[in-house]
């Protein structure tokens, strides 16, 4: 949620920076509600305290036996005119917020404006595979070496689902293991949320109302839906804190959790989604921070500094790309991508957004923090994959390939294998 304050004190700068998603909104209508809502707020208190007032007087002379006909009266007009306010306070209440929550977070300066178009590549690691030999793609290597069941998953659970079978099982636990043993070495703290999660955790994330519609839900309710699968461990991860006031000396609080995703949409039939590059289900290590505002940047620095170093040790070729706003998720302030080489799309894959939402995300769960000196502050919540499985596993394959249609395991991985290079299936 934006900060009310600066709405006020800045429109201009709020509505440019707006404009750099595309949003356009009367930030002018908003400050006129704003001004009638406070308005009402302070009549509402007025005659709360007028009310209080007179009841106080009446209690008085009741307990001297004086008469308080007159003051009855009074206090019967008092409740008309406070319900009334009250009921008209409410409403403008639900305005206010109505407005506020769909607006997205606002990007930071240096965000480029615009769409995916004007994302900034800002690195790019390792060489670009080079193949003497005619390359496969990820779907044939898979199904050569016997990895992943793409008919039975159909079979069990409709289209955009599989399998992982044999080594494809253990190499995609081997991934999970290599993911929880660097975070675990590094000292966060490991957590194993639930997949179920209520609305509030979804509002608190940012994704609710506006994206509502986008979660595999479970139940609804007139607000949308009441209970939803977690479209990506973040969403269980900010919701931690929702409503706790956490000491400075706390701070940073770093976490990490394993869970799968579970997402509505799963792409169409082109060759950017075959495989396992999207789908309605896949396994995903997420890392979040809680932090002061002054420690942001540097856990922001950390978290990418960390997606790429797993992405590093497993070989691969990547880059490192900077969102431009229309591109960001709608509560951060800030994104980078970290995209693993595809050689078969002949383009980079996202494996990993790491993002700051600065205050966005604890100002809707009322997440704050008590400095040493001074008032209670928001935290500012970070996050990264760390990593994403499903489009790994494709740019594992790809990269290493050899000409014999083996792929040696990423020595990182080959402690929780049973082979160091895997071979094609040999029909009998």
């Amino acid at each position: 949620m934006l900060d009310v304050t600066l709405i006020r004190t800045q429109p201009e700068y709020v509505r440019m920076a707006l404009a750099k998603r595309a949003v356009h909104v009367d930030i002018d209508a908003f400050l006129r509600l704003d001004d009638e809502l406070r308005e009402v707020h302070r009549e509402v208190e007025r005659l709360r305290g007028e009310r209080n007032t007179v009841s106080g007087e009446i209690a008085r002379r009741q307990r001297v036996d004086a008469a308080a006909e007159d003051l009855h009266a009074r206090a019967k007009v008092l409740i008309g005119h406070l319900g009334e306010a009250e009921q008209r306070l409410q409403g403008l209440e639900e305005a206010h917020r109505a407005f506020l929550d769909p607006l997205p977070n606002l990007p930071d300066d240096d965000v480029p404006a615009g769409g995916k178009e004007n994302n900034e590549v800002v690195r790019t690691v390792g060489q670009l595979p080079q193949f003497a030999f005619p390359p496969k793609d990820h779907v044939e290597l898979t199904a050569g070496l016997g990895l992943v069941d793409h008919q039975r998953g159909t079979k069990l659970s409709g289209s955009g689902f599989w399998i992982y079978r044999g080594n494809g099982a253990l190499l995609e636990w081997a991934l999970l293991n290599y993911f929880t043993e660097a975070h675990i070495r590094d000292g966060y703290e490991f957590v194993l949320p639930p997949h179920v999660l209520t609305y509030e955790a979804g509002y608190v994330a940012g994704q609710f109302p506006k994206f509502a519609d986008e979660v595999l839900t479970l139940e609804s309710d007139e607000r949308g839906p009441a209970r939803f699968l977690l479209p990506t461990a973040e969403t269980a991860l900010v919701n931690l804190h929702r409503d706790e006031t956490l000491l400075e000396a706390e701070l940073p609080k770093r976490y990490f959790a394993y869970t799968p995703s579970y997402r509505k949409e799963a792409g169409a039939h082109r060759a950017a989604d075959r495989g396992t590059l999207r789908g309605h289900q896949f396994n995903k290590v997420e890392m979040f921070h809680f932090t002061t505002p002054d420690q942001a940047q540097a856990a922001h620095e950390e978290l990418l500094g960390k997606a790429e170093q797993l992405v590093a040790d497993l070989g691969l070729h990547y880059r490192v790309t900077r969102l431009a706003a229309g591109d960001m998720s709608g509560a951060m302030a800030k994104t980078f991508d970290v995209e693993v080489w595809l050689p078969s799309l002949g383009t980079y894959v996202e494996v990993s957004s790491v993002s700051n939402a600065r205050d966005y995300q604890a100002r809707r769960g009322s997440i704050r923090y008590r400095p040493r000196q001074g008032k209670s502050a928001y935290v500012h919540t970070l996050n990264a994959s760390g990593l994403a499985t499903s489009r790994l596993l494709p740019a594992i394959l790809e990269q290493h390939q050899r000409p014999d249609g083996t792929v040696p395991v990423p020595e990182v991985l080959r402690k929780w294998m049973p082979c160091e290079v895997l071979a094609p299936i040999v029909e009998e």
